[in-house]
């Protein structure tokens, strides 16, 4: 929260110094391609806004980015301020790299996903169709039990009526 609020600080200081406008300002974002809006912009750079605690780092780096003029090193500039420029560049790299890899890994992921998702339907499809399959058998089974029973009734009705059966 400190150094949101010291960023704000500084960002407002250099815009004063530099003497930009919000137009200006958007105008170089734009050319680094970045893009926010007029109102986020002013919102910024309002007046108490380094103790509102609202703005994220997808804010203020583009904003960032411009005012500090972190891709160019200038000879005037301090041994720090080029030190700290290069480091700037590195992990900006860096996570231009780790943002691919990133993007590659849940590209993978879709992938996967889609491929077990295909996986697991063809098997679901297949047990629904064993299940068929078994429906089937027992229903045949069924009626031929149910047949086999009517057929054994009427056997033993006809052995209780045959005239011919002696009592025990």
């Amino acid at each position: 929260m400190e150094s949101t609020k010291e960023l704000i600080t500084l960002l407002k200081q250099i815009r004063q110094e530099k003497n930009l406008s919000f137009d200006k300002i958007l105008a170089m974002m734009e050319e680094n391609g970045d893009f926010l809006s007029k109102s986020t912009l002013s919102r910024v750079f309002q007046e108490g806004s380094e103790d509102n605690g609202s703005f994220r780092y997808e804010t203020l780096k583009p904003i960032a980015d411009v005012l500090l003029d972190v891709e160019h090193i200038e000879s005037d500039d301090s041994t720090d301020t080029k030190a700290y420029k290069s480091m700037l560049k590195i992990k900006k790299e860096i996570i231009g790299e780790l943002k691919a890899a990133n993007e590659q890994v849940k590209i993978d992921y879709a992938d996967k996903l889609q491929e077990e998702t295909e996986k697991f339907q063809r098997f679901l499809d297949f047990m629904k169709h064993q299940i068929e399959l078994k429906d089937q058998r027992i229903d045949a089974l069924l009626a031929t039990t149910t047949e086999l029973m009517t057929t054994n009734n009427k056997l033993v009705t006809q052995l209780m009526e045959c005239p011919l059966r002696k009592e025990c």
